[in-house]
């Protein structure tokens, strides 16, 4: 199985200086999410399953999270900037084709894939690869779901989401390739990364924020509408299995 070319070409030179500002602010949230899911959990080693340019690995190695990181990616761009980080704890930088990940058996206690499953083009075979090679794992995606989202094709393309999911959804997903749930987390984006979303349009900053506040009232809406989910998940020697 490999990468479309188009797709492929797309990512390899996404990741520029421009973006980095921003991308790091994001990633010290999904970072807090990572140690908030396992702190009861120590971890001999690490892998990163798509870390883009190193954001997430670099929050994780300043808090200490592990002393053995290690990550793929499939933009060139992005492994670029991951080595100009030169990152503590950061061992393994390596560009892989998307799919097979080129590890033994059961070699990580955890494969973090965070913000990645949304632009796979074939998500169960990177969740089988990701379960090959580790014991624990965490998943965090964005949820675009809403009932009109046929609507904004266009739009979430233009953010490289061709997958849409809700946390219920991805649960389902997960479960069917037996991984067994242990914990989630149902998250908003903080201040300082929607913001600079919407510079250009300040009410829609504040229609965010009321609509942030509806959801922190109403745990139901939350559980289907956050900014993103995150899950850690643990592996079980199952597989697919239907009828």
């Amino acid at each position: 199985m490999q990468i479309s070319d188009n797709v492929k070409d797309s990512y390899s030179s996404q990741y520029n200086d421009d973006s980095v500002s921003w991308r790091n602010t994001g990633a010290k949230y999904k970072a807090r999410n990572i140690v908030a899911l396992s702190r009861h959990i120590k971890f001999k080693n690490v892998l990163e399953v798509g870390a883009g340019e190193g954001s997430i690995l670099n929050w994780l190695s300043q808090w200490d999270f592990c002393q053995d990181l290690n990550c793929v990616e499939i933009s060139e761009s992005g492994i670029g900037l991951i080595k100009s980080k030169q990152i503590k704890h950061l061992n393994d930088v390596l560009l892989f084709d998307g799919y097979q990940i080129p590890y033994p058996d059961n070699h990580f206690d955890l494969v973090i894939c965070s913000h990645v499953l949304e632009h796979v083009e074939h998500e169960r075979i990177l969740l089988r690869e990701i379960k090959r090679v580790s014991k624990y794992q965490i998943f965090e995606v964005p949820i675009d779901f809403s009932f009109y989202v046929d609507k904004k094709v266009k739009h979430f393309l233009s953010y490289g989401h061709i997958n849409i999911y809700t946390p219920a959804l991805l649960r389902f997903l997960l479960m069917s390739e037996n991984f067994q749930i242990k914990k989630d987390i149902c998250h908003l984006y903080d201040d300082e990364v929607i913001k600079p979303l919407f510079k250009n349009n300040p009410s829609g900053f504040y229609l965010t924020k009321i609509k942030h506040f509806v959801l922190r009232l109403f745990p139901y809406l939350m559980g289907i509408k956050p900014n993103a989910y995150a899950v850690l998940t643990e592996k079980t020697e199952k597989d697919l299995s239907i009828f």
